[in-house]
């Protein structure tokens, strides 16, 4: 009993490893069809919500395994769960688009679970080799959802991108963990912290050049420019509920990756990663505001205004400072509200011979449906950061930070990048109310439309009472300090 006690931390992780291998056998002994399936995607959500009881349920303080290679903190417990719930109402919104494109198989939602322990492993890493471990648990899953519509040629391009830059990725990834390993002798973040610490470090040029090379392997996990080529061509290609869960979870746990590898292992270089963080800021924030512009696809669209947001979260980062991780945790949390809700909008889009995508098919839709244009508005104009609303307060807790900091001209950019971001934003609410109407779109589905609402009011009413998120963000912050 003992034994089973002390690898309570990782109760979580190992929640969604046998639950996936559970549904797995499930799966593969019952008759295949939709509705067997879609009971498996249920029983899915119900992993991720014992998982997340787990997280909740754990001590408050830190707790190591594996000589100090997972790790748990108030960090960790938070990350996990806002993980564990973006990836499951992104599951919930899977199930009828799906169905619909006669693609409902019990596989996803395994490999979502996979992905997900991947993920939770991610956040907890303190350690190279954990590191790595958990990155590819969740690629290699998130390769497969990505293409797993094999008579879509947009789909099966969009797998073998991410693939491909994936691998190439991993490789760098793998090469600075080599480069760190041989200048301090050892993958324990703790003893990188503390050769890091040490006089001359900010000069050991290998170790700087490992350091540089990992953190372009998580930039490109975040899509961070320029390591965002992959993320147009994927959002697009991959079938809708896949973008979804491939915008949300997988971003926290790689944002999460990322401040933990910068803040605990690499402190004592600051100024060295300051100035890689804030140039990928800047190139995200920027490419973000303008290369959006142009774009007539909708889900396009939105992986440019992800690709942006990134960059907003990364001053955070830049900063330093437990204000900054705080800001970047809010940023988080209401970024993945923002995103999911806008997903259900897209999955909305929907007429009798199929799903649409472009941006004029919205063309007139307060008029068709004023509850739906009113909803998918207020997520626009949050994520252009626009007052009252929740995307507002998300850029100004990561701008204040960096000002605090003296990084007055990176907060600058990041308030020019949203002004010229507000455009694209604002121009799908006037084509929404303001423009002929088109053809109606079909009845909304009832998942499609709670996750819509909810997140639209939670966008709506934060401003009401925010305390409660910056309370638990600056707890979950202090603790990687």
């Amino acid at each position: 009993m003992d034994q089973l006690q002390a690898y309570w931390p990782l109760y979580p992780e190992l929640a969604l490893v046998i639950g996936a291998m559970a549904l797995l056998m499930l799966g593969v002994f019952r008759p295949e069809g939709e509705r067997e399936a879609e009971v498996i995607g249920w029983l899915a959500i119900g992993v991720l919500g014992l998982a997340a009881w787990f997280v909740l349920q754990q001590p408050a303080g830190t707790q190591q395994l594996f000589g100090g290679a997972f790790v748990v903190d108030a960090f960790a417990r938070f990350m996990k769960v806002l993980t564990f719930a973006a990836a499951a109402v992104a599951l919930l919104l899977s199930f009828d688009y799906l169905r619909q494109a006669k693609a409902l198989k019990f596989e996803y939602p395994v490999l979502a679970l996979l992905a997900t322990a991947g993920m939770g492993m991610m956040i907890s890493a303190n350690d190279l080799i954990a590191l790595y471990v958990g990155l590819e648990l969740q690629s290699l899953a998130l390769y497969v959802m990505a293409a797993m519509r094999r008579d879509d040629v947009r789909s099966s391009e969009a797998g073998l991108k991410y693939f491909v830059l994936g691998a190439l990725s991993s490789g760098m990834l793998l090469y600075g963990a080599s480069l760190i390993y041989g200048f301090t002798g050892s993958t324990s973040f703790t003893s990188i912290a503390a050769a890091a610490a040490q006089p001359g470090a900010g000069q050991n040029i290998g170790l700087i050049v490992g350091l540089v090379f990992l953190l372009v392997g998580i930039a490109f996990k975040v899509s961070a420019v320029p390591f965002h080529m992959w993320t147009p061509d994927v959002y697009e290609g991959a079938p809708t509920p896949v973008t979804a869960f491939f915008a949300s979870a997988p971003k926290v746990a790689a944002m999460a990756l990322f401040m933990r590898v910068a803040l605990a292992s690499f402190a004592g270089i600051k100024p060295q990663w300051q100035q890689v963080v804030t140039a990928l800021a800047i190139a995200s924030m920027a490419l973000g505001a303008f290369a959006a512009i142009g774009q007539s696809n909708i889900k396009r669209l939105l992986a440019y205004s992800a690709i942006g947001n990134i960059g907003y979260a990364l001053i955070g980062l830049a900063a330093g400072s437990p204000e900054g991780v705080r800001g970047v945790i809010i940023y988080l949390v209401i970024y993945i509200a923002m995103t999911l809700g806008a997903f259900a909008c897209v999955l909305a889009m929907r007429r009798s011979d199929g799903m649409v995508e472009e941006i004029d098919s919205l063309s007139g839709l307060a008029q068709n449906n004023l509850g739906m244009a009113t909803v998918l508005a207020i997520l626009l104009f949050s994520l252009a950061g626009i007052p009252p609303l929740a995307g507002f307060f998300a850029k100004f807790y990561v701008f204040a930070a960096a000002v605090k900091e003296g990084m007055w001209a990176l907060a600058i950019i990041g308030v020019l990048a949203s002004v010229v971001g507000a455009y694209y934003y604002v121009r799908i609410v006037k084509i929404m109310f303001f423009d002929e109407p088109r053809e109606r779109f079909a009845s909304i589905q009832p998942k499609a439309g709670l996750v819509m609402g909810v997140m639209g009011l939670y966008i709506l009413l934060y401003v009401v009472w925010p305390a409660p998120l910056v309370e638990a963000a600056g707890t979950a912050a202090k603790s990687l300090f």
